[in-house]
């Protein structure tokens, strides 16, 4: 089995980040396989604390788990999926609200992973990640929008290196708490995750650059629509530069932009709000656009995805400052 490693999972340890992928394993037995030598980085023996690298490649002697009978098997889940383009090489998703990209240790076939195989599964019999195939990226679980699902080795390290050269453009849409002040700039820092809260990620003078480029859409007395376009590719990134600028993105409860803000509010300005407002249990961010150059033919390429109906509605309301 091999499995790549994505920049998101960047200077994770090696047997945390297997303990998330093969679920049916205690991190225990995870360690005792790496310490024997079955499973290797870049084709090298390696210690079960080294950090990863993006890019790594992990193999892992399949063998091994076929004497437990324990080798995690992957479902397909039919669940909805808006496929924005299809060819030979990849495939162009909306990725849908509330659903995570691969299976976790608490939630194993019901992810996008899962649902990637029931619409593809003809397509990713070569792809290189047994554990997660067609994913060379990820959105947050309730992030929306344009995915790049690669169906082969090929395809999948040909798309991989365009996002380590960071020559490929995304854009994003948020939705944000407050009244933003500057109509476009550059919010530049390091990140890390928090040691107080691992699910979060924090600036750190020990962290890695995370620089994000905006444009405000709409600027509103209570909320405000914003660009982004992301140069790097850190986990959280936007949430967390939306965040510690005070005005985190709508819906956002781990980073402080829960609805619970609107106690913040006047009575009769919550009352509008909650009046013109669906509210949707998650965050308002999504990534609407993407751009990058096709594997085989070597030609750019460009993709766009509509918000859901929820987003879309909040959107309206304040960039025709109803609220």
């Amino acid at each position: 089995m091999t499995i790549s490693v994505s920049s998101s999972d960047e200077l994770i340890r090696l047997d945390a980040f297997l303990s998330s992928r093969l679920i049916q394993f205690s991190r225990s037995k995870i360690q005792k396989l790496i310490v024997d030598g079955r499973i290797t980085v870049n084709d090298s023996i390696v210690k079960k604390n080294l950090k990863l690298s993006y890019g790594d490649i992990i193999k892992v002697d399949t063998e091994s788990f076929k004497s437990h009978n324990t080798f995690p098997k992957l479902k397909k889940w039919d669940y909805p999926l808006e496929v924005l383009y299809e060819d030979d090489n990849f495939a162009i998703i909306n990725k849908p609200f509330g659903i995570i990209s691969h299976p976790t240790a608490n939630n194993s076939d019901k992810t996008l992973v899962n649902i990637i195989l029931n619409r593809f599964h003809n397509k990713l019999m070569n792809h290189p990640d047994a554990l997660r195939p067609g994913i060379v990226h990820r959105l947050d679980k309730d992030t929306t929008g344009v995915m790049i699902i690669p169906f082969n080795e090929y395809s999948h390290w040909k798309i991989a290196d365009q996002f380590k050269a960071r020559s490929i453009q995304k854009e994003y849409i948020a939705l944000t708490w407050g009244e933003w002040k500057e109509n476009k700039g550059v919010i530049e820092n390091k990140l890390s995750r928090s040691k107080k809260n691992p699910l979060k990620f924090q600036s750190s003078l020990n962290g890695k650059v995370a620089t994000s480029e905006f444009k405000l859409i709409k600027r509103g007395r209570n909320f405000s629509s914003i660009n982004f376009f992301p140069k790097t590719g850190r986990t959280h990134q936007i949430r967390v530069h939306c965040s510690e600028l005070g005005h985190p993105i709508i819906g956002d409860e781990l980073y402080g932009g829960g609805w619970n803000k609107l106690n913040e509010y006047l009575p009769e300005v919550k009352r509008k709000i909650k009046e013109r407002i669906d509210i949707q249990i998650g965050h308002y961010l999504h990534a609407s656009k993407i751009s990058f150059m096709h594997p085989k033919s070597g030609k750019k390429v460009v993709f766009k995805a509509e918000p859901n109906e929820s987003f879309i509605n909040l959107l309206n309301t304040i960039n025709n400052e109803e609220v």
